[in-house]
């Protein structure tokens, strides 16, 4: 894809994402809307995949650490041909395939259960630890939240990829700089957040804008074709809510918020 039509892309994601959300009238849109274009450049034009064979050997694989954020990855999934759009207005529903954080066993396309937050990151190194051990020449990207970072279990895991140069593993960060509970800086702060990976023996991508596709695409690429003994970490800087002005707006609260149909049609007449 070009640059114009991965812009459009982002659109209509966005536009599902808010839809799958309203159809519960409350969900984690904040963090959602903010990884659309890390999650649209991943699927549409980085990561070796194919929707008709989910399961496909030496597939690169993608671990949603910041589950709550589930929405999102399951419009992309969707729009990509994993699993019928209509069934974005299950989401958290009796039998649903979408759960409000990723669950391997029940959706197509979803290659870790995620939610808990921390643990994805320990298991995307696992993948990565396990794709060298089978030389399937596959790389394992994870998305990491900000506020997830004051997790512990993070920085032991990054310190075990960096110590064994899992140069396949990928990991991106969310930076929108608010979490459940306030700006992450207030609660417990990350910075320097760089000097923190490079100390465990990662290289650095710092993306100013996180939700500019072509920053994006140029940073995963960079990281993609890197096999140079060194994991890397794409740090991108977003906006909680990006797209939708009442999400936009609402910052911190955003994290889980009520979205009626009323401001679903708002959010259509702003993206259309």
């Amino acid at each position: 894809m070009d640059t114009l039509q991965l812009k459009e892309t982002c659109r209509r994601i966005r536009l599902l994402t808010t839809e799958c959300i309203a159809s519960r009238g409350l969900g984690h849109i904040g963090g959602s809307l903010s990884a659309v274009e890390a999650l649209v450049v991943l699927y549409y034009d980085v990561m070796r995949i194919d929707p008709a064979f989910p399961g496909m050997p030496g597939r690169d694989r993608f671990v949603l650490s910041k589950g709550h954020s589930g929405p999102a990855l399951y419009a992309v999934l969707a729009d990509r041909g994993y699993f019928d759009p209509s069934l974005l207005r299950t989401l958290n529903r009796p039998e649903t395939i979408l759960p409000s954080h990723c669950d391997r066993n029940r959706t197509p396309g979803v290659d870790m259960t995620t939610g808990s937050l921390g643990q994805g990151f320990s298991c995307a190194v696992g993948l990565a630890i396990g794709s060298q051990l089978q030389g399937d020449q596959a790389n394992i990207y994870a998305m990491l939240g900000d506020g997830e970072l004051q997790e512990g279990q993070i920085w032991e895991a990054a310190m075990l990829a960096g110590n064994r140069g899992l140069d396949n593993l990928i990991a991106l960060v969310d930076w929108n700089k608010m979490q459940l509970d306030g700006l992450v800086e207030d609660v417990n702060g990350i910075m320097p957040l760089a000097d923190k990976w490079k100390a465990f023996n990662w290289d650095v991508i710092h993306v100013p804008d996180g939700n500019d596709v072509e920053q994006v695409r140029q940073a995963l690429r960079q990281a993609r074709d890197a096999r140079n003994g060194r994991p890397k970490v794409v740090l991108l800087e977003t906006v909680k809510g990006k797209g939708v002005s009442f999400a936009e707006q609402a910052g911190v609260n955003s994290h889980n918020m009520p979205v009626t149909e009323q401001m679903y049609l708002q959010a259509v007449a702003e993206l259309t």
